[in-house]
């Protein structure tokens, strides 16, 4: 017997494994809230498989996703980055990246963690939401755009709502998955 998944990744065994392992899977660690967010503010724009595609070239072109390192990247890395045709070669995405990693910084002297930073936003409980058709779901609400607000107030860049709304889609702050979905419930 085949397990129902979320229309939008069947079909593609990539797609279908971030799905079952990591889609809407709740993380507080901010290493890995650090490299969602990156690879979401990569992914503006374009397809979250072409993101997935280059994920692990992202993993090792960004040190790991080490935010401290990347707050310190000078003009040699960031040409580096510009002639690695693993990534996402977008110079203001990559300077972006950079910037943010500062940010993130800040956020965690502010508020102790990230994750409690970001968390704080829906009260430390994942949002479950109803939709039987991946398409039902929103590209953005209320909360997003509070969230993308915030982050721009404090200098962050590609955070727009649509980007948040994913983000928390990926991060387990909101649960997407279809009812029918053997994921729904696990997650």
């Amino acid at each position: 017997m085949t397990k129902h998944r979320c229309g939008w990744c069947v079909g593609d065994d990539l797609y279908e494994a971030y799905h079952d392992h990591e889609w809407g899977v709740p993380v507080y660690d901010d290493e890995t809230i650090f490299e969602f967010l990156i690879l979401e503010t990569f992914q503006a724009g374009l397809s979250w498989i072409t993101i997935l595609r280059k994920r692990a070239n992202f993993h090792d072109a960004f040190d790991q996703f080490d935010y401290k390192k990347i707050a310190k990247y000078k003009q040699e890395k960031i040409d580096s980055l510009l002639d690695n045709a693993g990534i996402i070669r977008n110079k203001l995405k990559i300077n972006s990246a950079i910037s943010n990693a500062q940010e993130f910084m800040k956020i965690q002297e502010e508020f102790g963690s990230f994750s409690k930073y970001i968390w704080a936003f829906i009260d430390g409980k994942t949002i479950k939401n109803e939709h039987k058709n991946y398409k039902d779901a929103p590209a953005n609400t209320a909360i997003s755009d509070s969230i993308s607000k915030d982050l721009k107030k404090r200098g962050f860049k590609f955070v727009g709502s649509t980007v948040m709304y994913a983000y928390m889609q990926a991060t387990g702050m909101i649960n997407d998955h279809e009812v029918g979905c053997f994921r729904y419930n696990e997650v």
